[in-house]
């Protein structure tokens, strides 16, 4: 008899929920908690789930409720949470590729050529390398600032150095700070350096290993590389516009500010709202358009086989390929002069599809759910759960926990979904020896 673990894509789901039912029960230790008293299961279930998922979603304030061996727990969780996912979604890639050859790829965690013939180990131990200094240097930044600008002594500009530093390459946003990054929102020493550490863990490592060996002939890049820096660079543009339009003269965010200090809010919130889920400016005063905006980015999310969520950039930008090349009337979808596989379209178009039921979902059963909270803003807290993005609009803490719970399965289905599903698409493809006649069924 075949085990039923046989394959990880069934293993990795029950990993996770593991980790979380772990967290939930450390995060619910007395030691844990400021005050008195151990927290109650469903504020330690939505921690422990927000940081193993690297969400960065609360509902408490981070920095008072939790003591110190609370901010501990949610560092080391949040550490193994972005490591494992990270390196799961890489091997569980590399795993289909071997097995299926190129168009047995699910592009939302697609492959990079250098990645495909390194053996496991030596991939985990760059994978933990790449974290390490990563971390180490957004660290080295951050406890100068902290202890030169802010007057901190060096221990706790070290400590809180190292805690936003994993929070950021991780893409959790859990911060130290009740009001997470509006006191800093003028400062770029700690904006722009916690917005590259988000852009890092953002991009993936397939693309990051990549560039390293191939940043001055992109001409040599792969197809995923291609469309992973192309819609990062897109997308990236696109938030920054319309945070500084939509919200130049808003008085509860951009208005205040002087233009340089627009200008860093917009990049820093732009680079924020995809995956990092820190924020500089107050989300719950945004204009009604930039919610909107805010949402279809935080959908898209940031690179596959990294610690962002969403549908994943490969995803979104494969489908507008596929979208112009119907629009012209192409028979191929054609990409740099190599034609996708039809098979990978179907399967971008069954995970933006999905992604779309859940989010859509979640907010009916999150708006059944509570009293008097605007579609809007639930539709964001929803998109921000799914997508493990981690920003609010302020409306999180004060849900009932039946909603709470729905946010819970939301950041985990977001989180492993994408990884399980599209593994399991992928590995449950055959090949049959035949066709049936053609049909065509009305369209449109």
């Amino acid at each position: 008899m075949r085990s039923p673990w046989r394959h990880p894509a069934r293993v990795v789901p029950f990993a996770f929920l593991a980790l979380i039912i772990i967290g939930t029960g450390l995060m619910m230790l007395p030691a844990a908690r400021a005050e008195p008293g151990h927290a109650p299961f469903v504020t330690a279930l939505f921690t422990a789930a927000s940081a193993v998922c690297v969400t960065g979603l609360a509902v408490v304030d981070t920095p008072t409720y939790w003591s110190t061996f609370g901010h501990v727990l949610l560092t080391v969780l949040t550490q193994i949470g972005g490591f494992g996912i990270m390196t799961l979604a890489t091997l569980l890639s590399l795993l289909v590729s071997r097995r299926l050859g190129l168009r047995g790829r699910l592009l939302a965690q697609a492959e990079s050529a250098g990645l495909a013939g390194a053996n496991m180990v030596g991939l985990l131990v760059r994978v933990a390398l790449v974290m390490l200094v990563a971390e180490s240097i957004i660290t080295a930044v951050l406890t100068v600032r902290f202890w030169s600008a802010y007057d901190y002594p060096i221990g706790r500009a070290l400590w809180e150095a190292v805690f936003h530093a994993v929070q950021a390459f991780n893409n959790a946003g859990f911060a130290l700070y009740s009001d997470s990054l509006v006191r800093f929102v003028t400062d770029p020493w700690i904006c722009i350096t916690l917005g590259l550490g988000v852009m890092a863990g953002a991009i993936g490592f397939p693309v990051l290993f990549e560039l390293a060996r191939e940043w001055r002939t992109p001409g040599c890049w792969s197809t995923h590389t291609f469309l992973t820096v192309a819609g990062t660079l897109l997308l990236s543009c696109v938030g920054f516009l319309v945070f500084l339009v939509f919200e130049w003269r808003n008085p509860g965010t951009l208005g205040p500010l002087s233009t340089p200090g627009k200008v860093l809010a917009a990049f820093t919130q732009d680079v924020m709202t995809r995956s990092g889920g820190f924020n500089s400016i107050d989300l719950g005063k945004m204009n009604s358009e930039t919610i909107a905006v805010t949402n279809g980015l935080m959908f898209i999310g940031g690179g596959s086989a990294s610690t962002a969520g969403g549908i994943k950039l490969t995803t979104f930008m494969l489908l507008g390929f596929v979208i112009w090349a119907e629009i012209r009337g192409e028979p191929d979808v054609v990409i740099r002069k190599r034609r996708i596989a039809e098979d990978s379209q179907r399967q971008a178009v069954t995970v933006a599809l999905m992604g779309v039921a859940l989010v859509a979902t979640g907010t009916v059963a999150l708006d059944a759910l509570t009293e008097d909270v605007p579609f809007d803003r639930a539709l964001f807290e929803v998109t921000s759960a799914f997508a493990t993005v981690g920003l609010s609009t302020g409306i999180t803490p004060s849900l009932p926990p039946s909603a709470q719970v729905v946010l819970v399965i939301l950041m985990y289905v977001g989180r492993v979904g994408t990884i399980a599903v599209g593994t399991a698409i992928a590995l449950n493809t055959r090949r049959r020896h035949y066709r049936y006649p053609e049909e065509r069924p009305l369209v449109g």
